[in-house]
């Protein structure tokens, strides 16, 4: 802590399902303070069960801000997340002590802590490109594009991973620079401080209940959510675990019942993701996610 910044961040994250939501809007309520959503699934006002958008008495619990507030059909990034995040940061800094971060969307709680480097957004034409060779070619194509555009970035990316290939190659086709060199990775100077509380449970645990809350997004309206969405499968923002899935049941591909075991496994997997994500990091502070009292008691500690 910087005795020089009187202000502070807390920032809550962790792998989908592992009870962010709760935790935030207790820590909320005990420092009377207000949320910032850092999921990105949640920014989109026409999706709710399907990204487990907070029930309106959870957001009676505590002033949200960005849960819903753009369209799917909007251009959105992190560049203009980051923006309106600090701006919104500063206004509750003006009346308030502590803010909450909340969010499993790594990329843009650091968009918040840190700062992201200024890179282009694509040309609509060339990202569809670079769909299409994905589609046709698969993901050797682009691995062997990428290698020969910035073989820096493909000795460092996950290899596995498609859509952090095509984002580097949108930026190394759409500059003609590498994508590595554009990557500064310098942090930012922020003018608060920032706790980070990483949320975790046993694994088993964790699975149990990402694959009962599919099974309650399923009994609560998924299912007409997603047909309603559609005509907008093609949208990036749809391009996510739960819709994506039973885009391909309406399409034919799988069953209901295939679609349903594929929601809970890509939900798992993505888990999995975030968990590797955020380990990476020195600065959070893991706690067991069934101890909310063990996390107060650490945040009244260390904001005095």
């Amino acid at each position: 802590m910087n005795p020089k910044k009187t202000k502070t961040l807390i920032v809550i994250t962790g792998p989908t399902a592992v009870g962010k939501t709760a935790m935030a809007i207790r820590i909320a309520q005990h420092f009377a303070t207000e949320i910032i959503s850092a999921d990105s699934r949640q920014f989109y006002k026409e999706l709710n069960i399907g990204v487990a958008k907070p029930s309106n008495e959870e957001l009676a619990a505590a002033t949200h801000h960005f849960i819903g507030n753009i369209s799917i059909t909007e251009a959105y990034n992190v560049s203009k997340f980051e923006t309106e995040a600090l701006l919104c940061l500063e206004n509750i800094f003006q009346t308030k002590d502590a803010a909450v971060l909340v969010g499993g969307s790594g990329l843009y709680i650091d968009a918040v802590c840190k700062g992201i480097d200024e890179l282009p957004d694509p040309d609509e034409e060339l990202r569809e490109d670079i769909k299409q060779l994905f589609a046709k070619e698969g993901i050797e194509a682009l691995r062997s594009r990428l290698k020969v555009l910035d073989p820096d970035y493909y000795h460092q990316v996950d290899l596995a991973n498609p859509k952090r290939i095509m984002r580097a190659l949108e930026v190394c086709l759409c500059t003609g620079k590498p994508f590595s060199s554009l990557r500064l990775n310098q942090q930012e100077p922020r003018l608060f401080n920032i706790i980070k509380i990483g949320l975790n449970r046993k694994r088993e645990d964790l699975y149990e209940m990402i694959n009962k809350r599919v099974d309650i997004m399923l009994e609560t309206g998924l299912l007409d959510e997603a047909r309603a969405m559609l005509p907008y499968q093609h949208l990036n923002a749809l391009n996510t675990v739960g819709y994506k899935e039973l885009f391909a049941y309406f399409n034919n591909e799988y069953s209901l019942n295939q679609a349903i075991d594929k929601i809970k496994v890509n939900s798992r997997r993505y888990a999995k993701r975030q968990l590797t994500w955020f380990t990476r990091y020195n600065d959070i502070e893991w706690f067991e996610a069934d101890k909310p009292d063990e996390i107060l008691d650490y945040l009244d500690v260390h904001l005095k």
